[in-house]
């Protein structure tokens, strides 16, 4: 089995795998899972082998269903109200034109949302608030979102471009093309490994750790091309 069938698989099962992006991006690896088979053991691993921002992706049918704003244009819309936003805004960015960064969340079944548990409760019950959302029209979709999510919160949700991976190559995209490729709902929620010297974790540690602990690692590069190949197989 190939490493991308083994992923489509592996992520069907509720199984982490690895992403790295590129060597020309981010050059970092992200420990993936979907957002449907998240629980409070795999919180715990996010934050103890990958430790960076735990991060949940929002498809653009569902965002824009819900009227979930990019943060950077939420902000750029308060710039008279509170001048200090407009200095503040994201437009030097080196890896990418554009920030993901939606709104921050938390289930209101949860207490302050921080726990693992309350984490997983509201990363799991967002996707699967995104499978019944496709049978809602635009304002009922808002009104019952808002009787199950709050925000602030400590989920942090990123729009995955309407294109996918036609518009842009960030994790958000990689994960959602393959959760879409998968036949899953795409939503996957993202962790960034680091290293202990506080950086990211290079590519062939990243690569070492997947082996350890028997988890697929792919390349972007290897999702863009199955990708770009989807409709002519």
């Amino acid at each position: 089995m190939s490493d991308l069938k083994k992923a489509f698989s592996d992520l069907k099962n509720g199984e982490f795998i690895l992403i790295y992006d590129s060597d020309g991006r981010e050059r970092e690896t992200d420990l993936i899972i979907a957002s449907e088979f998240m629980t409070a053991e795999g919180v715990k691993r996010q934050r103890k082998d990958a430790g960076g921002l735990i991060c949940t992706s929002a498809p653009s049918r569902m965002w824009k269903k819900l009227d979930l704003p990019f943060m950077a244009e939420l902000l750029a819309e308060c710039y008279n109200a509170h001048p200090v936003l407009k200095g503040l805004a994201p437009n030097d960015l080196i890896y990418d034109t554009k920030s993901s960064f939606s709104l921050t969340i938390n289930h209101r079944k949860t207490f302050t949302g921080i726990p693992d548990a309350d984490r997983a409760l509201t990363i799991s019950e967002f996707a699967k608030f995104g499978k019944k959302c496709d049978s809602m029209n635009e304002a009922e979709a808002r009104e019952e979102f808002g009787k199950y999510f709050r925000a602030p919160g400590h989920v942090h949700l990123l729009n995955s471009q309407p294109g996918v991976l036609d518009d842009r190559a960030g994790h958000t995209e990689l994960c959602t093309a393959m959760l879409m490729m998968a036949d899953m709902f795409p939503s996957a929620t993202m962790c960034e490994i680091m290293g202990d010297n506080g950086r990211s974790m290079p590519k062939e540690e990243t690569m070492k750790y997947a082996e350890k602990n028997g988890l697929v690692f792919l390349e972007g590069s290897d999702i863009i091309d199955a990708w770009n190949k989807r409709d002519k197989d």
